[in-house]
């Protein structure tokens, strides 16, 4: 069978499914495309160290014309839609990387795209894959604790340390423009693909905004919370930010869902283990093991293993097999995840009133958000720019803090990133 020929926009991020690509039975990466050389001919060294020959290019109107059969965007997290937007119309199907959407308007716009185009769109939440969420899930809708009655998620990611690396000192980088509750589907995710639920309404709060942020050049606060109420009426708090902790990783996440009948959780830092409790069985705590795919998926441990589950699915969804139907997560499921962060943060500047989200399944739900461009990005939101925090605290572009972001980059030379940071962060 003649392999998927799959290109990669974004070579930093993006090196978790370039290595996947690299081994797969059923696909190949043919192309990759960044504007940043030195990442890119680093993605080319290790596809040549495979033995495969792949294209390379630092334009992406080169890399468009490319032969593809899918791209996998892991471009910058705020400027998904738009190119996925062209591909899918281009005949390419689509796995676009965190985040689905940078507003309202992008999210009717590319649900509308993969409907009308008839291809594949997957979302590669890989923290929805990881040994422990995965075996949640499982559980879950196996029916081992009941329907859920509450659940929470975490995801916090200090990045302050590797700022320089990863914005360069450029104070329009989308890092430096968001807003509290952007970045949330890691922690929000995980509960609405374990529960099958999806969200009907949602209120936002933030924290501070803290001076060790603002002094990398950060815009938004320090803390998002998501308070959202799931269509059979449970409630999940889900909170995301840049605090600061003590796991060597820089990473926290952690996930707890309460049903009728029992509890899943997952540690925080106690290693890959899940900790249950039904009225059956009473309590246990073990280290699930991969029962999808385990061959496959064992060779890959990024992100607690869980970065070869969103291509592998994809993949297969692609090729129209059940098993990348069943797990793979599509573009409504998607939307759902990062419109609860976007509709959150119009609840923290509104007081933090209770607002409703639409089912953008639903035609009819469309046209009150086609034209609502209102977020943080500039590119994006025109004169429907919002502030970025409700604080009112303003950093300048020309503010020392990213002269001196500037300076830590230039004396690092954009070498610092070991393989496992360039894996574990965004571009």
């Amino acid at each position: 069978m003649k392999k998927l020929r799959i290109g990669v926009f974004g070579a930093g991020r993006g090196c978790t499914m370039i290595n996947v690509l690299l081994t797969h039975p059923d696909a190949e990466v043919v192309a990759i495309c960044d504007k940043y050389k030195p990442l890119l001919d680093k993605a080319g060294k290790l596809a040549e160290e495979k033995g495969v020959n792949v294209a390379l290019f630092e334009d992406f109107e080169e890399f468009f014309k490319y032969d593809m059969d899918a791209v996998v965007l892991a471009n910058y997290a705020c400027e998904h839609v738009p190119f996925a937007v062209r591909l899918l119309r281009s005949g390419r199907h689509v796995m676009s990387e965190c985040l689905t959407c940078a507003s309202m308007a992008q999210a009717v716009e590319l649900i509308e795209a993969v409907e009308e185009s008839g291809k594949v769109y997957a979302y590669a939440e890989n923290y929805c894959y990881q040994d422990t969420t995965f075996e949640m899930w499982r559980s879950y809708r196996n029916g081992e604790i009941g329907e859920v009655l509450y659940a929470q998620g975490e995801y916090v990611h200090d990045c302050t340390g590797e700022w320089h690396n990863l914005t360069q000192g450029d104070p329009n980088h989308w890092r430096n423009n968001c807003f509290s509750t952007f970045y949330c589907t890691h922690g929000i995710a995980p509960v609405f693909m374990i529960t099958g639920h999806r969200p009907v309404k949602v209120s936002g709060f933030e924290g501070t905004c803290a001076e060790y942020t603002q002094k990398c050049g950060l815009r938004d606060a320090t803390l998002g919370m998501e308070i959202i109420t799931l269509d059979n009426g449970a409630i999940v708090r889900c909170i995301n930010g840049n605090l600061r902790h003590h796991n060597p990783a820089g990473i926290t996440s952690s996930y707890i869902v309460y049903g009728e009948n029992g509890m899943l959780e997952s540690s925080r830092y106690k290693g890959s283990t899940v900790h249950k409790y039904t009225l059956t069985e009473g309590c246990s705590e073990y280290t699930p093991e991969k029962q999808v795919e385990a061959d496959l998926a064992k060779k890959f441990n990024t992100h607690g293993g869980a970065d070869f589950y969103p291509t592998h699915f994809f993949i297969e969804k692609i090729l129209g097999n059940e098993i990348g139907f069943r797990y793979s997560i599509d573009v409504y499921q998607a939307v759902d995840m990062c419109i609860c962060g976007i509709l959150a943060y119009r609840s923290i500047l509104n007081n933090s009133m209770s607002i409703d989200v639409p089912d953008l399944r639903d035609p009819a739900q469309r046209d009150k958000y086609r034209n609502d461009h209102a977020c943080t990005f500039a590119y994006e939101a025109g004169d429907q720019r919002i502030p970025n925090n409700h604080h009112g605290v303003v950093i300048p572009d020309d503010a020392p803090c990213y002269e001196e972001m500037r300076k830590l980059w230039n004396k690092a030379e954009g070498n610092s990133y070991s393989e496992n940071q360039v894996a574990a962060f965004c571009q």
